[in-house]
């Protein structure tokens, strides 16, 4: 006899950072950022949503929230009709900055549905978190962001003849992220409206290159993140729709000799900072004001070069991404 399945299910998910420079639409990371859903299935086949955090004041509260939708085609997928249910959303990554917003909504959906179809369990955290990759890559149209907010860690993700696939890679532990978050926003789909249909053969060559080398310097050798995050296949072109980004990160690069990059579609500023080698195993802090164990004066180096307008944050690298439990009641508390 089959066990009952989960009347509701608590999921969290971190942001992350896609492309890193040159690995467009290829590689993530995923980040110590977190929004959290709780799903509660109803008695009959009302849909209702309360949020709280980021975009409590603008996004749905019916069937047509992201969440919800992922669910439904989720469902679908399996060949059953999306139940009644409530659902209350903690927000608090960033939406419209390039820190993955939209692939954590979509991961939680398809999280939440598959644990309600019984492909996971909120009392063990087991998960099928390949079918989980899967759905939530075709939802969403590309897995640059999905893979990491699925797996955690450094993801490299690409689509084959078999379909979407997924490579997690343990990141080096000396990596420390920042993230500058920029008060306005930016479209994935005006970013992507930017990029040309073909580019030069020699500038794909070198992309293609930089991306191999960072691969290895994510993994295990940092010290190689300012070349190895070079590109040619995307920035510049969304520059345009970025003037205040693309700056920082060429003053960044240039003048402090720091790897920064676009973070996903932007607008956000990723600069991926190292520590020494003999504080590699050094408590990350994910505070502004306790910077103390960042390799050097990252922060300060950042700091000098933005002004108002401009939130810089050190963050972990999440290692588990998507994470499940049995459902509790969720507040509103700051990370």
């Amino acid at each position: 006899m089959s066990q009952p399945r989960p009347a509701g299910v608590l999921v969290r998910t971190p942001a992350t950072s896609a492309n890193l420079g040159p690995g467009f639409d290829a590689l993530g990371l995923s980040l110590g950022l977190h929004d959290e859903i709780e799903v509660a299935v109803r008695d009959d086949d009302r849909v209702t949503v309360d949020i709280v955090g980021e975009g409590a004041d603008d996004l749905p509260r019916d069937a047509s929230h992201l969440v919800v939708t992922a669910m439904r085609r989720t469902f679908e997928a399996s060949g059953h009709s999306l139940p009644g249910l409530d659902l209350r959303c903690r927000n608090n990554i960033p939406h419209g900055r390039g820190l993955g917003s939209s692939a954590s909504a979509i991961v939680a959906g398809v999280t939440a549905a598959a644990v309600l179809l019984g492909k996971g369990d909120p009392a063990t955290g087991e998960l099928d978190r390949d079918h989980v990759f899967k759905v939530a890559a075709d939802i969403e149209g590309h897995p640059d962001n999905v893979a990491p907010c699925v797996y955690g860690g450094f993801t490299i993700a690409w689509r084959g003849a078999a379909g979407w696939g997924a490579l997690a890679l343990p990141p080096s532990p000396r990596l420390r992220p920042v993230v500058c978050i920029p008060d306005e926003q930016l479209s994935t789909e005006r970013a992507r409206g930017l990029l040309p249909e073909a580019v030069p053969h020699a500038d794909a060559a070198f992309t293609a290159g930089r991306s191999a080398l960072l691969v290895a310097a994510v993994s295990g050798h940092p010290e190689m993140l300012l070349e190895a995050t070079e590109d040619r296949l995307h920035e510049h072109f969304r520059e345009p729709a970025m003037p205040a980004s693309a700056a920082l990160i060429h003053e960044l690069r240039k003048d402090a000799r720091l790897p920064a990059v676009v973070s996903g579609a932007g607008p956000t500023v990723l600069v991926l900072g190292h520590a020494p080698v003999a504080d590699a195993n050094d408590e990350i802090p994910d505070v502004v004001g306790n910077v103390a164990q960042i390799s050097g004066d990252l922060v300060d180096s950042i700091r000098e070069r933005t002004g108002t307008g401009w939130h810089i944050r050190p963050l972990t690298i999440d290692p588990a991404g998507v994470w499940i439990s049995s459902p509790r009641s969720l507040t509103c508390v700051e990370e």
